[in-house]
């Protein structure tokens, strides 16, 4: 088991490494922009909602050195390395002891292949996971920073305990995430959007080099790094499930920041120095 998951962790940080030697050779890919105008608001939610955005991982469209063909199969979510695998978001949080799965929808729209909402078990907080058709990770990388900036999300409706529960996604959420191999390291995007409202937003980005690569980007839209990554390294669900032990908590940055280095390390045997060394936070 411990030799399969060194081979797992070493094929992501070849995929990571891989994307750096490939940066200055991948043109940029198109995106589409949301249909909300720049006056339109966000929604406030009666309730702090998490939105992650999940690029799955993906061989053949991606500047990464191949990962095996079920983890790096960008069309298929239930094997993919950042998905359905063992340390993939929603394969992970369904056997969280924090997260209950409260509703999942295949194919929500074109680009998005699964949804997954969840509900924390023991405070009134929701996450919506999408996972993001691998060959979209341009578009997963613009839906993320637009959302950072406020720009409005869709409707999410879920039963919980017989009772229907409406809230929006999107710029509508206090906390947006990005998992997946950095895009940024491969293209450029168009330029985001501006703050479309005075909403104070936080941002997770777990992917390789993170704040080398998004830092421009993510001022821009006004949101703030509560974690990012100074290096290569896996970006596995424990992360996010250790930083939102902590930001559901209203704990300070710093300790969120420490607790997912501490996650890090336990998985990883990397060290807690190179762990703390790897994960920052703010500017």
């Amino acid at each position: 088991m411990r030799l399969s998951r060194i081979r797992v962790l070493l094929l992501v940080l070849l995929a990571c490494a891989g994307g750096c030697q490939k940066a200055s050779s991948r043109s940029a890919p198109p995106v589409t922009a949301s249909a909300s105008s720049q006056t339109e608001h966000a929604a406030l939610n009666p309730m702090p909602v998490v939105h992650v955005f999940v690029a799955l991982c993906d061989n053949e469209h991606q500047g990464i050195v191949p990962v095996s063909a079920s983890l790096g199969n960008g069309d298929n979510p239930a094997t993919n390395l950042y998905w359905g695998a063992a340390f993939g978001v929603k394969a992970f949080l369904s056997k969280s002891k924090d997260w209950e799965l409260v509703a999942d929808i295949p194919n929500p729209t074109a680009v998005i292949l699964d949804r997954s909402v969840f509900k924390h078990k023991t405070q009134n907080v929701f996450l919506v996971a999408d996972a993001y058709r691998g060959r979209e990770i341009a578009q997963a990388t613009w839906d993320f920073l637009e959302a950072a900036a406020g720009k409005p999300g869709g409707a999410v409706e879920v039963k919980d305990q017989n009772k229907t529960i409406t809230f929006h996604a999107g710029g509508s959420a206090e906390l947006l995430v990005y998992i997946g191999h950095d895009g940024l390291m491969d293209f450029k995007l168009p330029t985001a959007s501006l703050p479309q409202d005075k909403r104070e937003r936080q941002a997770i980005i777990l992917a390789c080099a993170s704040k080398q690569y998004f830092a421009k980007v993510l001022e821009r839209t006004g949101a703030k790094p509560l974690l990012w990554t100074t290096n290569l390294m896996a970006p596995e669900t424990y992360i996010l499930a250790a930083a939102l032990a902590g930001w559901t908590k209203h704990e300070s940055d710093e300790k969120i920041r420490a607790r997912a280095a501490a996650a890090y390390n336990k998985y990883q045997n990397c060290g807690l120095k190179s762990a703390n060394n790897l994960f920052a936070t703010g500017w």
